[in-house]
């Protein structure tokens, strides 16, 4: 029997997405936001506070970057998502991420982490947080590819789970999709 655990912000998996925007001054900042994911066809809808130095720029700029954190980077993942751009201006590089500027949006690619979507603003809600982009281009390291496809196993996203507080690595193929349906008759 099912118990009733009430009203909850929980599914599994959430993404840990990092959101990158350039700063006033040029510099890159990120932020860690598990609350997104593709929100349209070649779009992503992401929750981020207006308080956040991070709306500020993105609002600014109207364009961001979102990268999947991975499981060699958590630390430096969970930091930007634990300070504030508002405070420390230099988390980005306190983090130990380094940017190339994007050939497609007005914002940083981390080099560090291994597949980004570049993104333009489509619309934001500076009440609710809500940010929705364009999905400009997807870039990801040869490392993290196989057969010029996005490898999960080798990329090693790792997911947040919102009930324990933990970072989890994505794990096994169970199924192939779209196939193992197949196998129940009509």
């Amino acid at each position: 029997m099912k118990k009733n655990l009430g009203v909850k912000p929980v599914m599994f998996p959430m993404p840990v997405l990092i959101v990158a925007t350039y700063n006033e001054d040029g510099t890159a900042n990120a932020m860690n936001a598990a609350w997104g994911g593709i929100h349209d066809t070649n779009q992503i809808g992401i929750c981020i506070a207006p308080e956040h130095k991070t709306f500020e720029n993105l609002v600014r700029t109207k364009a961001f970057t979102v990268s999947m954190a991975d499981a060699s980077h958590a630390a430096a993942c969970d930091y930007v998502g634990i300070v504030s751009g508002n405070k420390v201006p230099d988390k980005f590089a306190k983090a130990g991420f380094t940017a190339t500027k994007s050939e497609f949006v007005n914002a940083p690619v981390i080099n560090e982490l291994g597949m980004c979507l570049e993104c333009e603003v489509l619309s934001y809600d500076d009440k609710t947080g809500c940010v929705v982009g364009n999905i400009k281009n997807v870039c990801a390291e040869e490392a993290v590819l196989t057969d010029d496809k996005i490898d999960p196993a080798k990329l090693e996203p790792i997911t947040y789970d919102p009930e324990n507080h933990n970072y989890v690595k994505l794990g096994e193929i169970v199924a192939k999709a779209f196939q193992i349906g197949k196998t129940i008759s009509e």
